[in-house]
């Protein structure tokens, strides 16, 4: 009953005056890093008083890493952040600020010359930025009411705490709970936990899990809280597996992938954030993954957000029934979307990937050969794929669309089969057309073709464009 207090505690509630915002704690010892650029606050239209929000660092942007930071709470309704800026240099009066996503229409009121606010309907993920620095900007989280809780007392619980070697384990476990605090893989080696089927793992608010987190040959698992994995290998592995939920999770600092799938289906992503500044951390890769939605996502990543694959490593069957919705993604090096590159060369016939739909999402940065890139390789047949309602921010030497069979010395043994079917439809640019390399459509030979690739109401800055020499097929 003490810990159950203690978690309580540590997850504070604005109650007063109806205030529906919940702010976690983190230790900042042995766990997370509090950033000194910012001081956050937060408060509900019916409260007079500020509830101070952590403020913590995360590494961004692997080409030249930064320190970037970021603030997270819980509200189901209606607040106002406060945000202090404790650099000298700035000063909030003269200051450009400017909030992304642009499409959410938010604009910082300032206070003073070191303090500006927001007003926020909903839970929103947004990027604060002043002058221009996007490389040390301030990312405020305001997440969905967290709906579920948990408690270690649960039967066939496993509480992860302390740091000890004490076995915690429990056969046939329905719960791992981890509670406020720093938690690491106990005896375990290799820096993993793995997770059985028909389990929940429970992050409270104020966890932070320094471990890559396993589901193998498993189904009915569900990742789900509002703690931190912090410095993982991967932050969540599903491979050959079914029927797996990941949501409300942050992720900070993955060698690798945020969330890995490999010849697993039925899995939902929701409400994750990610941070990474590594090589080949991408944000979520699946490789032969069936039926899987994604959806209200903050993606800052320093390779691809989102890629999408066939077969490579152990993984086969090809990728179909993909869905992403209202995601925020961010590639500060690569594509916010990759699609195709790699598959089973060895096959006859190569393998199928369709069925993906791209839908309500915002691009604030690509820095790569397209934002939105379908490269076929691999023998791969790709088909049906929409992109729709896509608003894409600032770009750098970057074309807007690619679509293109390929056969990449590094990266593939053949070139892809075909691309059929690819649809853009209200998308919009609003950053520098004077930063846009020529978006391209290309075949890779007579037998290696694309055929139906639409572009539909595509604008640059409000304005119609002209996309009729995107439909002239390069060779």
């Amino acid at each position: 009953m003490q810990r159950v207090l203690s978690t309580c505690l540590l997850f504070l509630a604005a109650i007063a005056g109806h205030c529906d915002v919940r702010v976690p704690q983190w230790d900042t010892k042995d766990g997370v890093k509090p950033s000194p650029d910012f001081e956050v606050e937060v408060r509900t239209s019916d409260c007079i008083q500020w509830t101070s929000v952590p403020t913590l660092s995360c590494d961004v942007n692997t080409a030249k890493r930064s320190k970037a930071s970021f603030a997270e709470f819980d509200t189901d309704g209606m607040v106002y952040v406060r945000i202090r800026s404790l650099a000298q240099n700035i000063d909030m009066t003269q200051a450009d600020i400017t909030v992304r996503p642009k499409s959410k229409n938010i604009t910082a009121r300032v206070v003073d010359k070191q303090t500006v606010e927001l007003e926020l309907q909903k839970a929103e993920y947004l990027s604060v930025e002043f002058n221009g620095d996007r490389f040390h900007n301030l990312h405020v989280f305001a997440n969905p009411m967290l709906q579920e809780h948990h408690t270690p007392d649960e039967p066939s619980a496993i509480e992860w705490h302390g740091r000890n070697n004490h076995d915690v384990f429990v056969k046939d476990a329905r719960l791992i709970y981890f509670a406020p605090g720093v938690h690491r893989p106990k005896d375990l080696p290799g820096g993993d936990i793995r997770i059985p089927s028909n389990c929940t793992v429970y992050l409270a608010p104020g966890a932070i899990v320094k471990a890559r987190l396993i589901v193998d040959h498993a189904e009915n698992v569900r990742i789900v809280g509002r703690g931190i994995i912090l410095n993982a290998l991967r932050g969540v592995e599903i491979t050959h597996s079914r029927d797996v939920l990941v949501d409300g999770i942050t992720f900070l600092n993955p060698q690798h992938y945020t969330v890995f799938g490999g010849d697993s289906r039925n899995i939902v992503v929701r409400n994750i954030k990610s941070f990474s500044a590594q090589s080949w951390s991408d944000g979520i890769d699946l490789m032969c993954c069936r039926n899987v939605e994604i959806e209200d996502i903050f993606m800052r990543n320093s390779d691809d957000c989102i890629a999408l694959y066939n077969h490579r490593w152990w993984y086969w069957g090809g990728t179909r029934d993909i869905k992403v919705k209202r995601a925020t993604l961010w590639a500060d090096v690569a594509h916010p979307v990759n699609i195709g590159t790699h598959g089973d060369d060895r096959s006859n016939k190569g393998e199928t990937l369709k069925n993906v739909t791209i839908e309500d999402c915002d691009i604030l940065y690509a820095r790569t050969n397209a934002a939105l890139c379908i490269a076929c390789g691999d023998k791969n047949h790709l088909s049906d794929i929409l992109f729709k309602d896509i608003r894409i921010e600032d770009i750098y030497e970057t074309a807007l669309f690619g679509i293109h069979v390929i056969f990449s010395e590094k990266y593939n043994r053949a070139p892809g089969n075909s691309i059929n079917g690819v649809i853009f439809n209200n998308i919009h640019f609003s950053g520098s057309p004077d930063l846009l390399r020529p978006s391209f459509v290309k075949d890779y030979d007579e037998e290696h073709k694309i055929k139906n690739v639409s572009f539909q109401h595509i604008y640059f800055n409000g304005e119609p464009a002209d996309f009729d020499h995107l439909q002239r097929k390069e060779r």
